[in-house]
């Protein structure tokens, strides 16, 4: 049996979506769940891990942040003899170069020294960004703001995310791996708003920001002041240049080459219009 946490995220979604598909046996740990196969999970009740990790073999571990709550919940699956362990992390989390890297990699390090077989997933950005929380920007100004120059980065398909996770749960050869995962080509933020404007049919420019102005925008949109320098934080990452390498590790797990963002772009255009 395994566990899936995170899966009302884009990458838990994805991932749910090609369990069901493999016939692999899951459940979905939630805290609200919905009846439907789904169990009470909640990394701000560590009451709730034991019962929802009973007979459960492996488990996805996603959450929206909380270094502290992710090794409560590792310690838990342990106690509850979770034998292997996927943990979606972030691109970089090995340099321990930024932030948000260094909370992942915290983590990441308690889960080696565990002792449970375990898979690191280390994505670049997602292409969903653009039809999520960037959407309404583009649709409704007709920008994409950021502060992240034009620095290239091998932004990935959530979609591949998820798969590539549902491999690594449910076959053997991926215990003990780190892997780095990347669309199949690098771009810049303003050459990406250049293919979202020829998909729409109307010029949507990136508009590079300060960084306190960046700052500044994230706080007013409800951020708290730590995760907006976080992301801050992150963009200076990037704009060294980290990146931009592609990597092989989608093609190799799943056979095939990894979504590119044209066809993103066009499959989702209707997001933007």
């Amino acid at each position: 049996m395994i566990l899936v946490t995170g899966s009302t995220g884009k990458i838990g979604r994805e991932l749910v979506a090609e369990l069901e598909r493999l016939g692999a046996p899951f459940r979905v740990g939630s805290r609200k769940p919905d009846g439907g196969g789904g169990v009470l999970f909640d990394f701000d009740r560590p009451e709730t891990f034991g019962p929802a990790l009973a007979g459960v073999e492996k488990m996805f571990l996603l959450t929206s942040g909380g270094t502290d709550r992710e090794i409560a919940a590792v310690e838990a699956a342990k106690k509850a003899g979770v034998r292997r362990l996927v943990k979606l992390s972030v691109w970089g989390a090995d340099e321990d170069a930024f932030t948000i890297g260094r909370a992942h990699r915290a983590v990441e390090r308690e889960i080696e020294r565990s002792g449970l077989a375990w898979t690191f997933l280390r994505p670049n950005g997602f292409m969903q960004n653009f039809t999520t929380y960037k959407a309404a920007a583009i649709r409704d100004r007709g920008v994409i703001a950021d502060s992240t120059g034009d620095s290239r980065w091998s932004i990935v398909d959530a979609r591949d995310v998820g798969a590539v996770a549902a491999r690594a749960l449910t076959e053997g050869g991926h215990e003990s791996r780190a892997y780095s995962l990347s669309g199949p080509e690098a771009l810049s933020q303003p050459e990406m708003a250049a293919r979202i404007s020829k998909a729409i049919g109307k010029p949507v420019p990136y508009v590079d920001l300060p960084d306190a102005e960046y700052r500044k925008i994230q706080i007013d949109h409800g951020a708290p002041a730590a995760h907006a320098d976080a992301l801050v934080d992150l963009n200076v990452y990037y704009r060294r240049g980290a990146g931009a390498p592609v990597t092989p590790d989608v093609e190799k797990i799943l056979g095939r080459k990894p979504g590119n963002f044209d066809d993103f772009v066009r499959a989702h255009a209707a997001a933007w219009n």
